[in-house]
């Protein structure tokens, strides 16, 4: 059967559970074993779905449509795999379960409780993954902080799981803080006691704990912590802040954090860990041969997380490249026809990024009529395509109301419209287009010499598409539509002709460039944007 390993958290949060997680994963998958992770979220929502990005950054979309937990994204750029709804549950999710089967009468008529009912659910949902045999090791993520109420019915959970598989099968990896007080010059322990002694309470004793700190954690300062946390020494991981999220599984290797849980999980090393591809992606995207600039435009640059794929997806291309992509975030508020140039002319490429609602999209649009206009690199994802659109209906196809209905309802010109079966619904929760389609591309276009291929599949997360009533008169104006949708015909890519490279598409391909296979269209992006900058 599949062993467990869990990760929780403590002092504060924010240091790195998923990097972890997802490090710990890459090099148990380097050695051989298969592995997948899950997340589990502490939050009353069923799904990120309809959380503003300023509250949790991006909504990562699977294969299968799920809105889920940024996490997810880190998941599956470091193992290159693809997760699924399963890998991504909210105590919502979980509440609901419990409630829909009460409804339905299956506790016949017994009190329900969170103790056994919620925590039975939580136990149902941790193993699900490892129905069939699939994997041999699966990885979840407890979020939250320990000592936080809404993580208790998780812990509890947990320390069933503890007793009902065994210690050989089930394993508990503690992140902590060791904090550096530059007035005393030395490193602090007593915050990991405390956090051990909270997980204690709980009736959970840490395997291994990971120690998050700015400075080198002495050999005294790991055995203080192994005696007063009581566990093995060599247990005691330094987790030293890194030059970038990739260097965590090489710090990992050099910790050995995969032989120690190996060991506990009683599990023998079936391999050397191959990391070839992961050490040459390192060494590229650290000794940069060229340099560029690209322009992000976006609504919630204010939360970094809000792109957190995107920024990710220019990593990849940039180390494919041998090109540092230093990207500059551009509020689309802020962008007007006056003081474009002014934010703009310096770019050697521009991606506008995704979004919902009315706020900034005039600087979206004037930011795509400069792009195309002065021959720069221009990325339009999702709304950053509909803006695209938008801007060529207005300013050369001469349809002055030109806009979407999102924005514009009873807009005279409605050359992005809303979906037909989006028409009805009226939940918004996890009811947009969701998940992977597949996209057939014209030959000889630059979307179709970027991919290489003329039948792709690509995650969509959106609600409104280009209105296919317009199509022929964008055409003949020069906006050629090079990728459909086999089975309704919708647009899912656009170009114009005579640009150095100007790309809009509907759905997401920033949710599918990992460390091993970076995504082709970025890829591409920045070697015109590199060649831009040549001239």
């Amino acid at each position: 059967m599949a062993k467990y390993v869990f990760v929780t958290g403590g002092v504060t949060s924010s240091l790195g559970k998923g990097i972890i997680a997802a490090s710990l994963a890459k090099l148990l998958q380097a050695r051989g074993f298969r592995v997948t992770i899950q997340k589990f979220d502490p939050y009353l929502n069923i799904d990120p779905g309809t959380l503003n990005p300023y509250e949790h950054g991006e909504c990562f979309v699977t294969e299968d449509g799920a809105e889920t937990d940024l996490d997810l994204g880190h998941y599956e750029r470091f193992l290159n795999i693809s997760t699924t709804q399963a890998n991504n549950v909210t105590t919502g999710r979980i509440y609901q379960t419990v409630i829909n089967k009460e409804r339905k009468g299956d506790y016949l008529g017994k009190t329900v409780q969170v103790v056994p009912h919620i925590t039975n659910e939580i136990k149902r949902r941790v193993q699900l993954l490892g129905i069939g045999n699939e994997y041999d090791i699966i990885i979840t993520e407890l979020g939250g902080t320990v000592g936080d109420i809404e993580s208790l019915p998780y812990l509890e959970a947990l320390r069933q799981l503890r007793w009902e598989l065994g210690s050989d099968n089930c394993i508990v990896v503690h992140l902590t803080l060791i904090p550096y007080l530059s007035a005393a010059k030395e490193l602090k322990t007593k915050p990991t006691q405390h956090s051990v002694k909270e997980l204690l309470k709980t009736g959970i004793q840490p395997d291994i704990l990971v120690c998050r700190s700015e400075r080198p954690i002495t050999q005294s300062i790991r055995r203080k912590i192994a005696l007063f946390c009581n566990v093995e020494m060599g247990a005691v991981i330094q987790a030293i802040d890194a030059e970038t999220i990739y260097d965590v599984p090489m710090l990992m290797l050099e910790e050995n954090l995969d032989r120690i849980a190996l060991a506990k999980l009683r599990l023998l090393e079936k391999r050397d860990p191959e990391l070839s591809k992961w050490k040459s992606f390192l060494q590229k995207h650290k000794n940069p041969k060229s340099e560029i600039t690209i322009g992000l435009v976006g609504k919630y640059n204010e939360l970094q997380d809000a792109y957190k794929s995107i920024y990710e997806a220019f990593i990849h291309a940039g180390a494919s490249n041998e090109c540092k992509v230093k990207v500059e975030p551009i509020h689309s508020e802020a962008v007007t026809p006056e003081n474009a140039a002014e934010h703009l002319s310096h770019l050697d490429g521009i991606l506008v990024a995704p979004g919902f609602g009315e706020r900034g999209i005039d600087g979206k649009l004037h930011t795509a009529q400069y792009a195309r206009e002065n021959g720069v690199p221009y990325f339009g994802i999702c709304l950053g395509m509909q803006c695209a659109v938008i801007e060529y209906a207005r300013n050369v196809l001469k349809l002055d109301d030109a806009h979407s209905t999102e924005m514009a309802p009873d807009t005279q010109f409605p050359v992005i419209a809303m979906m037909d079966e989006q028409k009805e619904i009226t939940n918004m929760g996890g009811t947009m287009r969701l998940g992977s389609y597949p996209c057939t591309l014209k030959r000889k276009t630059v979307i179709q010499q970027a991919y290489r291929s003329l039948k792709i599949n690509e995650r969509h997360r959106h609600r409104y598409e280009f209105n296919n009533q317009y199509l022929e008169r964008f055409e003949k104006a020069g906006m050629r539509a090079s990728g459909f949708n086999p089975a309704t015909n919708l647009v899912e890519s656009v170009e114009v002709k005579d640009h150095p490279w100007f790309v809009g598409v509907q759905f997401h391909p920033e949710l599918k460039s990992t460390v091993e296979e970076p995504h082709p269209l970025f890829v591409d992006f920045v070697k015109a944007a590199k060649a831009k900058k040549g001239k």
